[in-house]
């Protein structure tokens, strides 16, 4: 969405959050040409840091796109920050009820009317001990064969650094170094117009969370495990899930 049609309170969003972020990070942005800048599009990054979705939205907006989270329908009725956040087109979504599965429905009519729709496909921060991107849920790839819109992965590294899931120590020193890196669309034309059975959805969100990972690992170097959760950090308690499974 172009910055002249954003409206005051998405301005009013981004007068007070930028700013902040400006001074808190050092950033380095890479691939913002692969975000369309008019149309639907489902951005998928990985999920490392409680921090992700300011420097996400930090290098979406720089981009010019909007971006458009999914939210707790449950923050939605708290006063004057529910109605803060639907005026800034986030997207509340219903879990562990029967209204679930309109979540797709909602997500389904954002992409079609132009939005730039984030999903994180891991559906919570990762429990990979070092932080590499664990195997995926299937909202995204639901999401990509009801609409046919351009999926573009999106890598980021240095978040962890404002606040790290795994000691939840919060920094607040000034630029700290972050990158995000965004890709050039997905090719999931193999699946087009295909019926969403668990294994054809299971094998888009492999193909999507394969390259999510290889953008993940061009920032940090190394190499990264196997797509699946380790044991080390099966004991802490179930995070509430920031995607749509």
């Amino acid at each position: 969405m172009a910055r002249r049609r954003l409206g005051f309170w998405r301005r009013f969003a981004v007068a007070l959050v930028k700013p902040v972020l400006t001074v808190w990070t050092r950033r380095t942005w890479r691939g913002a040409e692969h975000l369309a800048r008019e149309g639907g599009i489902i951005i998928v990054p990985n999920h490392i840091s409680h921090a992700d979705p300011l420097v996400s939205a930090h290098f979406i907006h720089d981009a010019g796109r909007w971006p458009q989270y999914l939210g707790k329908a449950s923050v939605f009725r708290v006063p004057v920050i529910g109605w803060i956040l639907h005026r800034c087109k986030q997207i509340p979504v219903e879990r562990g009820t029967m209204d679930a599965a309109r979540s797709l429905d909602k997500l389904v009519a954002a992409v079609r009317e132009g939005g730039a729709v984030v999903i994180y496909p891991e559906g919570t921060t990762t429990r990979e001990p070092e932080l590499w991107p664990m195997k995926g849920k299937t909202g995204a790839a639901r999401l990509a064969l009801a609409t046919g819109a351009p999926v573009i992965p999106l890598a980021m590294w240095g978040p962890e650094k404002i606040f790290d899931p795994r000691t939840n120590r919060l920094s607040l020193r000034p630029r700290i170094p972050v990158t995000v890196v965004a890709g050039p669309p997905i090719d999931l034309s193999r699946w087009a117009g295909a019926t969403p059975t668990r294994a054809i959805l299971e094998e888009m969100t492999d193909t999507i969370m394969l390259r999510v990972r290889d953008l993940v690992a061009e920032i940090r170097g190394g190499t990264p495990p196997p797509l699946w959760e380790r044991p080390a950090r099966s004991r802490v308690e179930p995070r509430q899930q920031d995607g749509v499974a």
